[in-house]
């Protein structure tokens, strides 16, 4: 564990996965807010798995304890591109390899909504 507060210390992994955090707070659940680097008409996946990676890795570091992350991805302030979930058992399960890249890769993608979709 480190010596940050463990909302800095998920903004800096954040960050240091190259998404740009707008907002993080840690409640029940993460609430994280982003923009993206690729203000397409669709989310870019790529990006996506590196916030999840970033999550992933602080569990497995001891520096995060597993709650879900609901996260907001916009084009820019106030224009919502998608929004996404990784549950918390999603990340014990991957930690705890019975869950593998794949399966948690289509989970994440399955939550994900697009601008307009319902």
């Amino acid at each position: 564990m480190n010596d940050l507060e463990p909302a800095t210390a998920v903004e800096e992994a954040l960050r240091g996965n190259g998404i740009s955090v707008e907002s993080v707070s840690l409640d029940d659940a993460v609430s994280l807010t982003y923009l993206t680097a690729f203000p397409d008409v669709e989310p870019d996946h790529g990006e996506v798995g590196r916030a999840v990676t970033a999550f992933l890795e602080l569990a497995r570091d001891d520096e995060f304890e597993p709650r879900t992350v609901e996260a907001t991805v916009l084009r820019s302030e106030g224009d919502v591109q998608a929004t996404w979930t990784l549950e918390a058992d999603w990340i014990r399960a991957y930690n705890d390899y019975a869950l593998d890249d794949e399966e948690l890769s289509q989970r994440v993608l399955d939550s994900l909504y697009e601008e307009g979709d319902a």
